[in-house]
């Protein structure tokens, strides 16, 4: 196993310490309806099963992306990630339904609120496991450059605005004794999840349409490549993609043509280092091409056409 998978599989620690905050949140949040009789808080427990389920299935997922490359997936399972973090947002999003669901019959018949300063204790201990996990999973997710835990932290913090929010409408509910502001937040709690949710669910798309490096590091990639090209040498068909935490980037690099193969190699193995001191989780593929043969310039495109026999 390759100290990178190994680096991989060391996540899953991560994962176990969300399913371990999302278990003490329910059970918390779930006292803190049961005292208060609170919707708004209902809905922050039914966000934390949400915040259950979606750390198990990183867990699985970060499970299956450690692996090493094997003979069916040559590139290796790092995309594995993209469907934890897609399917976080689907049920993100499965919340909130649920959340409008229930909150618009209390809106339509409110019902007084009860034993609200210790719903509210309980409620604010959870927000704090929740905001401490959070910042952890966050540090880690930009550490390995792993879309999971960073989808995974965002919902965590987006639950901890979200319990922000309905700590408010339960006070304000408490000091002005408008029991439809417990619901009122809930929808606007709603709003947010929704939000957060659709946020996901394109990143994890993106991820999956080998969407290609960002801006920033392919200007990196570029202001490397511009360093070699002088005697001569030029480069195009420059594409990337990310898949999960690893990048790859491709290209030709094209030099005259009375050049050795050896020099050619040489050359290459020289800008392929220089990109990886630049960018470490980088996978090179380059291609060596004549600057004096008319084909060398016929072969940008991502496919070619087939000639006729």
């Amino acid at each position: 196993m390759t100290s990178n998978t190994t680096n991989r599989s060391s996540l899953k620690r991560f994962a176990w310490l969300s399913i371990g905050a999302a278990v003490t949140t329910i059970t918390l949040k779930t006292l803190a309806y049961f005292l208060t009789g609170s919707v708004g808080l209902l809905s922050d427990a039914l966000e934390s099963v949400v915040n259950l389920v979606g750390a198990l299935m990183a867990l699985a997922m970060l499970t299956i992306a450690a692996r090493p490359a094997d003979d069916e997936h040559a590139y290796g399972h790092s995309k594995a990630e993209y469907f934890s973090s897609g399917a976080e947002g689907m049920l993100i999003l499965v919340a909130a339904v649920s959340i409008i669901v229930t909150a618009i019959p209390r809106f339509i018949t409110p019902k007084p609120l009860e034993q609200v300063g210790l719903g509210l204790g309980v409620s604010v201990a959870a927000s704090l496991v929740n905001l401490a996990v959070g910042l952890i999973l966050l540090k880690a997710g930009k550490r390995y450059n792993s879309i999971t835990l960073e989808a995974d932290a965002q919902h965590l913090m987006t639950d901890v605005w979200t319990s922000a929010g309905v700590l408010a409408g339960v006070g304000a509910v408490a000091l002005t004794g408008w029991q439809r502001l417990d619901p009122i937040v809930a929808l606007i709690v709603a709003a947010n999840i929704i939000w957060s949710g659709v946020r996901i669910v394109r990143t994890s798309a993106l991820g999956l349409m080998d969407t290609a490096l960002p801006s920033e590091q392919q200007t990196l990639l570029k202001n490397v490549l511009e360093k070699h090209t002088q005697n001569g040498v030029e480069y195009h068909a420059l594409r990337s993609r990310e898949s999960g935490s690893r990048q790859f980037v491709s290209f030709h690099v094209l030099v005259p043509g009375e050049w050795t193969v050896q020099r050619g190699h040489q050359l290459l193995e020289t800008i392929e280092a220089d990109i990886r001191n630049a960018m470490p989780s980088v996978t090179v593929f380059t291609h060596l091409e004549s600057l004096n043969d008319p084909a060398s310039w016929e072969d940008t495109n991502l496919d070619r056409p087939g000639t006729s026999p």
